[in-house]
């Protein structure tokens, strides 16, 4: 597995080994060993979650404080543009974002640690997300931060996203609980 440097220290693009043939393709999309050995530190996942949207799906920009999640995110079918945010107050780059094409021809994976908050937007027609999570969902501790916010300026590919009640509501980065 290749480790492609990213921007905010802590996240990682991960990009596993693809083989080939006239038959289609292989790779390993999870090996605790591997995955522990390119971001250096031991990672327990407790819950996988498959995410099916259409063109235009806009889901973040999500995180939970009190029961923090690590999210290992993939895509197994279409295309997403994804998003992170630096939520950790201690960090050299809080409150700044970087984004990530992961598609299903690419292959890509990545690794969001504990203090980010995640989103994406499907650019495809649809799109199959998969992600692991190191702690499970409690809906009572999720948070949300505008995906529009113009503080942190994300420069989505999508001008008019689909949005459900909860992203619509989000908060504003200015009044966001973050980590410390």
């Amino acid at each position: 597995m290749n480790r492609i440097p990213t921007r905010l220290a802590g996240t990682a693009l991960l990009e596993p080994r693809v083989f080939s043939d006239e038959r289609g393709y292989f790779l390993e999309s999870y090996n605790q060993r591997t995955l522990e050995s390119v971001l250096g530190a031991r990672i327990d996942f407790v819950q996988d979650n498959h995410s099916h949207s259409r063109h235009g799906v806009l889901r973040g920009m999500h995180y939970q404080l009190g029961a923090p999640q690590g999210k290992l995110v993939r895509v197994g079918r279409g295309t997403i543009w994804d998003a992170v945010i630096d939520l950790r107050r201690s960090s050299a780059t809080f409150g700044q974002w970087e984004g990530f094409e992961l598609s299903e021809s690419n292959h890509r994976q990545l690794w969001v640690p504990v203090g980010f908050a995640h989103g994406y937007v499907v650019t495809s027609e649809h799109a199959d997300v998969l992600y692991k999570t190191t702690d499970f969902w409690k809906p009572e501790l999720e948070r949300c931060i505008a995906w529009d916010d113009p503080e942190l300026a994300i420069a989505w590919p999508e001008r008019a996203p689909v949005l459900s009640a909860k992203d619509r509501q989000g908060t504003a980065f200015a009044e966001a609980e973050v980590y410390d």
